[in-house]
């Protein structure tokens, strides 16, 4: 079968209305792959969370760092920064088909189901993160991925070392009403928007090897891009 390929740079650039180039997410690590969220949000009201300093995935572009994830040590190690406590749970392992942009994304049949890994990430003993990877079967079958325990390393060095080195990702963000899962998950105020990013990581041959689904509190976020000029 062949895999769904991306978008090329021209196309891309168009799509997305920035001029070719480089796009580089301004967002500090996370393990398993996905970024450190700015503040925290309780049912009862909200803690404006402090601004982070921005990291360039640029700088991460050694194999298996290409989306910025280097374990769940950097991310409480940069966390700590804030002054807080930080950890990250992981809530299940399980085979499920995943929402249909995710399925397309990561290019699987109409019956495909892939592997997913769900964790929360929490400051200071709030959740601020919900955080949801998928992996085609073809990728995690009788791997690490498919166990209920954290991933040493994190995933880009366990994709690398399985032959699926991480080369490039691609985010796609959009504010939605949450659901009643992630209204209960993240300790949401009210029912105001979440902010959700997809993040598919490609590796070699622009195969799809990763699909990450992070939701967080729209009200507590900013998403921060550089664009180079071509």
């Amino acid at each position: 079968r062949n895999h769904e390929r991306r978008p090329g740079a021209r196309r891309q650039s168009a799509l997305h209305g920035a001029a070719q180039g480089e796009i580089r997410r301004l967002e500090r690590d996370h393990p398993e792959g996905t970024a450190t969220p700015q503040g925290r949000a309780t049912r009862g009201g909200s803690r404006r969370g402090r601004r982070h300093r921005a990291r360039t995935p640029a700088a991460n572009h050694a194999p298996g760092h290409v989306h910025g994830a280097r374990g769940s040590r950097d991310w409480l190690t940069e966390a700590a920064k804030l002054g807080a406590p930080a950890h990250s749970t992981l809530l299940d392992v399980v085979e499920i088909r995943p929402p249909a942009d995710v399925a397309s994304a990561l290019a699987l049949g109409d019956t495909e189901v892939a592997v997913l890994r769900h964790q929360i990430l929490s400051i200071d003993g709030e959740p601020v993160e919900q955080v949801k990877s998928y992996y085609p079967l073809s990728v995690a079958r009788d791997t690490a991925i498919t166990a209920k325990r954290k991933i040493k390393g994190g995933t880009p060095t366990l994709l690398g070392q399985l032959g699926f080195p991480p080369r490039l990702s691609v985010d796609r963000v959009s504010a939605r009403v949450p659901t009643q899962e992630q209204y209960q998950a993240l300790n949401l105020p009210s029912d105001l928007p979440v902010l959700r990013t997809l993040r598919v990581v490609y590796s070699d041959d622009e195969r799809p090897v990763e699909a990450t689904v992070m939701v967080k509190a729209g009200h507590l976020y900013e998403l921060q891009y550089e664009f180079t000029p071509a």
